[in-house]
């Protein structure tokens, strides 16, 4: 099947980031959100993010002008019913996802297939309560959408090879490459990345380096271009703890339990860059460590 039309449910920064590619690789894309604000915000950030890769010579004008004429938004969920392909972007809550997809079912084309943009929840749980778990998987992009190169897909145990191969052919498509994945708990990035995140909040809850020292010893000691605390900030304080606690519950090992540190922070609403302080305090001029 060619997949030509799609739908993706949720603006927010992976959503948007999401359509920006799929609609530079010449896909029709459909976004939905539950405000029409939340649609507003996702063009002006999609119009802006190809403006730079306009000015940096990535794209043309012409490709930048194609490709937002090929994004139509709605802040009707049932009207993704009718494209080839659904990619799931909202919260990381399996309840609200299991919501969206259950919205969906009745409006869907016998041949749409279902997919979630989930950083680490069971896509075999979420594909047993439609009615086509064969043609359902994971399709999980990287953050920033137009900038990383991997996604991971990631099949259910239903899931049939037709699904995977035209998943496939999306992301070759995009121009990127894919990591085949097996359904276990936070897949292969995140399964790595997170608790290596987890540590680096022990590592400041425990006192042994404060945020800048933690940072710079992984930037310049490891070569990573981003120190984990900055990183997390970055993802989010409360994904990454959801994404801990489906460690810790799925694996059932303590080695994931999340650091009550990270708990905390996330009580507090200090959420990274999206509430302005995390790690970080980001309303000033530039990032000052919190601790």
């Amino acid at each position: 099947m060619e997949i030509q039309k799609i739908g993706i449910v949720g603006a927010g920064q992976m959503g948007n980031g999401i359509a920006h590619v799929l609609a530079l690789a010449g896909y029709d894309v459909l976004l939905n959100d539950i405000s029409q604000d939340g649609l507003d915000a996702a063009m002006a950030t999609i119009t802006r993010n190809m403006e730079r890769q306009v000015s940096r010579d990535k794209i043309t004008q012409s490709d930048m002008d194609g490709a937002l004429g090929r994004i139509a938004s709605t802040l009707t969920l049932t009207d993704l019913g009718a494209t080839d392909l659904v990619i799931e972007a909202a919260t990381e809550r399996e309840t609200v996802k299991q919501a969206i997809f259950d919205a969906l079912l009745p409006h869907l084309l016998p041949h749409t297939i279902l997919t979630s943009n989930t950083s680490s929840i069971s896509i075999t749980r979420l594909a047993s309560r439609t009615d086509r778990p064969e043609k359902f998987m994971g399709f999980h992009f990287m953050n920033p959408v137009p900038v990383m190169q991997l996604v991971e897909l990631i099949r259910g145990i239903a899931t049939d090879k037709d699904t995977y191969n035209a998943c496939l052919s999306v992301v070759e498509k995009l121009g990127k490459t894919a990591a085949s994945a097996e359904d276990f708990p936070g897949f292969i990035v995140n399964r790595i990345l997170m608790p290596m995140i987890n540590e680096a909040v022990y590592t400041l809850y425990e006192g042994v380096g404060n945020v800048r020292s933690i940072d710079q010893s992984m930037k310049l000691g490891a070569n990573h271009p981003m120190g984990p605390l900055e990183l997390a900030d970055f993802i989010g304080l409360d994904t990454c703890l959801a994404i801990m606690n489906v460690l810790h519950d799925g694996l059932a090992d303590t080695k994931y339990r999340p650091c009550p540190l990270l708990t905390k922070y996330v009580e507090a609403g200090w959420l990274g860059r999206k509430t302005g302080r995390g790690f970080y305090d980001y309303r000033g001029e530039t990032p000052v460590p919190t601790r």
